[in-house]
């Protein structure tokens, strides 16, 4: 198991390398002037160059790569060319603002899902199946933005349970931002959760169809027993897969979500700093994106491995 983590270790290393450059490319290839964005339509051609002596976008690019590299490493991830200020502080603040958004989704989706798709599985083909399949990808074809004003209508406006915009304030802790999470954590949650409810269920149908489960019935054991113990445990796995890549899309790319909420999240700031050409925080942010989402595929694969010890000793 260790050097199995050592290898996927280097593996992220590498992934994050590759990513780094992909996503320096791509920003030097954005429209418009870094600089004449930053200063205006009415600076002058001198005070252009300039800026753009200060910022190093005169140096060749794999000198300006290699320096915004080594920065990231060492955590001096420049200042906001908009703002002015640190990008790190930034774009962690805004990471937790999401971490908070994707926890309250998981925690509603994944054993919502889990329990659809395991009811769906047992009444196969009948009622109970067709009614959870049905409405689940219902929601999962409904666009956010439409489940979002409807969740406002019915709970904010209608009924006036909760708050209709999601405008935390900075700094605010779980306790305090609770209350305005519900609702965009809702909507994330009706359209994850079909997905979960699906993959739950063809897992589930696979695992109950195999031998050994057949054989488990015919000892005796408790239905309960086998459903948790041995259906679950490898029913589970594909389960595991689509939760993982999740959580990568839940941290940056809730960008409709956050916008119809108001919600103050790190897809929102990458929109931010795209329209503005804010280079430094458009390359922290989509890093940081890569990183979540390179961890979160080393969880689910750590899981496997306590799901299923065939793939934990490699067989």
């Amino acid at each position: 198991m260790a050097l199995y983590l050592l290898r996927r270790l280097g593996f992220i290393f590498l992934t994050l390398l590759l990513a780094s450059i992909i996503i320096f490319s791509i920003t030097q290839f954005l429209p418009g002037d870094v600089a004449q964005m930053v200063l205006g339509q009415f600076a002058t051609e001198v005070a252009i160059e300039n800026l753009r002596e200060e910022l190093g976008l005169n140096l060749p690019l794999h000198i300006q790569y290699l320096n915004w590299a080594a920065g990231f490493i060492t955590g001096d991830w420049g200042d906001s060319l908009v703002s002015r200020m640190p990008v790190q502080p930034m774009v962690m603040q805004r990471l937790g603002n999401s971490a908070m958004l994707a926890g309250v989704a998981i925690m509603i989706y994944v054993p919502l899902g889990i329990a659809l798709g395991v009811i769906a599985a047992l009444k196969r083909d009948r009622y109970p199946d067709q009614a959870i399949t049905a409405v689940s990808m219902a929601f999962v074809g409904l666009p956010e933005f439409v489940t979002g004003l409807l969740l406002i209508a019915i709970f904010a406006i209608g009924l006036g349970w909760l708050p209709a915009n999601s405008s935390i304030d900075p700094g605010s802790n779980f306790v305090q931002a609770f209350p305005y999470l519900i609702l965009p954590a809702i909507t994330v949650s009706l359209t994850g959760l079909g997905y979960i409810a699906r993959m739950t269920r063809s897992g589930t149908i696979d695992v109950l169809d195999t031998d050994y489960i057949r054989a488990a019935e015919l000892k005796g054991l408790p239905a309960a027993q086998v459903l948790l113990r041995h259906v679950l445990r490898n029913a589970l796995l594909p389960t595991v897969t689509v939760v993982a890549m999740g959580i990568g899309w839940l941290l940056g790319g809730l960008i409709v979500t956050e916008t119809v909420f108001g919600y103050p999240g790190l897809g929102r700031l990458l929109v931010y700093g795209i329209q503005r050409r804010d280079l430094p925080l458009i390359q922290a942010g989509s890093m940081i994106v890569v990183a979540v989402y390179s961890l979160s595929n080393l969880a689910a694969d750590i899981i496997y491995g306590l799901l299923n010890p065939r793939i934990r000793l490699g067989r």
